[in-house]
């Protein structure tokens, strides 16, 4: 039996049942569920790590190599990239859609903990990582900049104020802060004083490591009662940096104003963000899925 023979024979009947299967298309196609992109959440962990002042070249050697490597070692990994710029190194670890992010993160933090003994003894902080979704792209970008106030005080208001209410708006997932200028104290030496005293830029280094740790002070044990000795001894002036003792020589200290000065300023110079010609720091707010 010829399946288009009914066809051939009935031209108008034809005719209007392709007409009809027509016209229920077209009154069908703006209900179809086409998205032009698929919603996936792709299991993906950033991993983040800092030491101020390192090249890109130190930070991709000694930072992001290590952790790499560890990173490796880990079931599931389908990608695995990273970025390394003055004094900051970021590692996207990306896994298999069937692999489950909180497992995930804990084999990136046992990785982490792996690799510490193979990361420079300076890093400020251990490396630190979190969820990311490569899928997501910002909703806002929001720029902040001050003409009176300095960039360390712009940092902290963006940091600790504006970001902390954006997060708790409903729907927002995250708020990533670019260029910030965490306020920090410079030590400014002069070379030949240092020479003609015998000292090294490492000995200064050593000494302002140790000179304004907050660390536990003991206690007072009485007869009845124990006393704990509480007391902040860190600097966070610069004034009070110049007066702190770096060695002795010829039985009179050597303090930070006799071979140069200390002086408020921001963590990095080298790293904030532009806007209009103004320096701040950038707010990107990305939504919940």
């Amino acid at each position: 039996m010829n399946i288009s023979a009914p066809f051939i024979r009935r031209p108008v009947a034809t005719a209007l049942l392709m007409l009809g299967l027509l016209l229920a298309g077209i009154a069908a196609y703006p209900f179809l569920p086409v998205a032009p992109l698929p919603q996936v959440d792709f299991p993906t962990i950033q991993v983040s790590a800092t030491l101020p002042g390192a090249s890109p070249e130190t930070m991709a050697s000694t930072v992001a190599q290590p952790l790499e490597r560890q990173f490796a070692q880990i079931s599931g990994v389908s990608q695995l990239t990273s970025t390394s710029v003055l004094g900051s190194t970021q590692v996207i670890v990306q896994f298999a859609l069937d692999r489950d992010i909180d497992g995930a993160a804990q084999d990136i933090q046992t990785a982490i903990n792996a690799a510490g003994g193979q990361l420079p003894k300076n890093l400020p902080s251990p490396p630190t990582y979190r969820k990311v979704n490569p899928a997501d792209s910002p909703v806002m970008i929001l720029a902040v900049s001050s003409d009176v106030l300095p960039i360390t005080q712009v940092d902290e208001f963006a940091d600790t104020m504006l970001a902390q209410q954006i997060s708790q708006v409903p729907g927002v997932s995250q708020v990533n802060i670019g260029g910030e200028q965490k306020p920090a104290i410079r030590i400014q030496v002069d070379p030949a004083k240092i020479a003609s005293l015998g000292m090294s830029l490492e000995d200064i280094r050593a000494v302002a490591a140790t000179a304004t740790v907050n660390a536990a002070k003991g206690s007072i044990d009485g007869a009845d009662r124990a006393f704990t000795i509480y007391d902040n001894d860190q600097i966070t002036a610069a004034s009070a940096w110049n007066d702190v003792i770096l060695a002795y020589r010829n039985g009179a200290p050597v303090r930070v104003r006799d071979i140069g000065r200390a002086v408020d300023g921001p963590e990095s110079t080298k790293v904030s963000a532009w806007q209009n010609g103004k320096r701040g720091v950038l707010l990107t707010v990305f939504k919940q899925p």
